[in-house]
């Protein structure tokens, strides 16, 4: 893989998994759109995919790092004393572990049938279009609520929302952005809940693609283009958590849906041109 490939795609990763746009939908369509073959050969698709997944990862613990160290105390303090979470930080903890809880069951269940059967250019346009409407319609609904009163009804429903983000295209952000504001929490609460429950699905993913990927093997020759995609992920996506942070505070998260929208009709466009 072309060094140029990886920095692009790394970016793309880092950007797109934590703007509401889609990150797996923008790693099917941006090689598509400039016919790059890189991940012609499956191996090398999963390992880069991996080596994206950690970057990620790194980006989102090192922005949260405060908040996770109090997180990870407590949860763990409630485990050696088996007690029922006495704190706010020791609640939030288990509930954001039960967030993944649906996701990271789907996931492991139906890898095989999303790979083969979602990931389309069509179908991935028609999900950013479809969500990005569906996002439009949450974030103009009043909000109140902070992450404070998250409680473990919303990390179900937030939760399985999650799932949803199986599907190329629909975004993972988004989609949990869209069912918190649903649910009434502000559009800053709802930015905060949909990133600190990245930690454990995107941690989860991490480490069972790495799993594979030491079972099998680092493909030949992609050593260099690993480690740009971890670097060039990291900082982006560190970038646009915190670029997102501060946007919601004060803006609508419009940009983002008339970017997908946009987005979307490009796709489709293209699509029928090529036939």
């Amino acid at each position: 893989m072309p060094i140029l490939h990886a920095i692009v795609l790394g970016l793309t990763q880092g950007l797109s998994e934590f703007l509401p746009i889609s990150s797996s939908g923008h790693l099917l369509v941006v090689p598509w759109l400039f016919h790059w073959h890189d991940f012609a050969d499956v191996s090398v698709q999963k390992a880069f995919d991996t080596a994206l997944h950690l970057g990620t990862l790194i980006a989102v613990v090192a922005y949260f790092w405060r908040d996770l160290i109090v997180y990870v105390r407590e949860g763990v303090r409630l485990i050696v004393r088996r007690e029922k979470p006495g704190t706010p930080e020791g609640r939030l903890a288990w509930l954001l572990v039960l967030s993944a809880v649906p996701g990271a069951l789907a996931g492991a269940l139906f890898e095989d049938k999303i790979d083969s059967h979602l990931g389309g250019p069509v179908l991935v346009a028609c999900s950013f279009i479809v969500f990005g409407v569906v996002l439009w319609w949450a974030d103009r609904l009043a909000g109140t609520r902070a992450v404070e009163s998250f409680e473990k009804g919303d990390a179900v429903k937030v939760g399985v929302a999650q799932m949803l983000a199986l599907n190329p295209g629909t975004s993972r952000s988004g989609i949990t952005m869209t069912a918190a504001r649903w649910l009434g929490f502000t559009r800053d609460a709802a930015a905060r809940i949909s990133f600190l429950m990245s930690v454990p699905i995107i941690g989860g993913a991490a480490v069972w693609k790495t799993a594979k990927l030491v079972k099998h093997g680092v493909p030949h020759g992609l050593g260099s283009a690993l480690v740009v995609g971890v670097i060039t992920a990291c900082v982006s996506g560190f970038i646009a958590v915190w670029g997102l942070l501060r946007l919601v505070r004060t803006r609508q998260l419009t940009p983002f849906i008339v970017y997908r929208i946009a987005a979307g009709v490009l796709v489709l466009a293209v699509a029928a041109t090529r036939g």
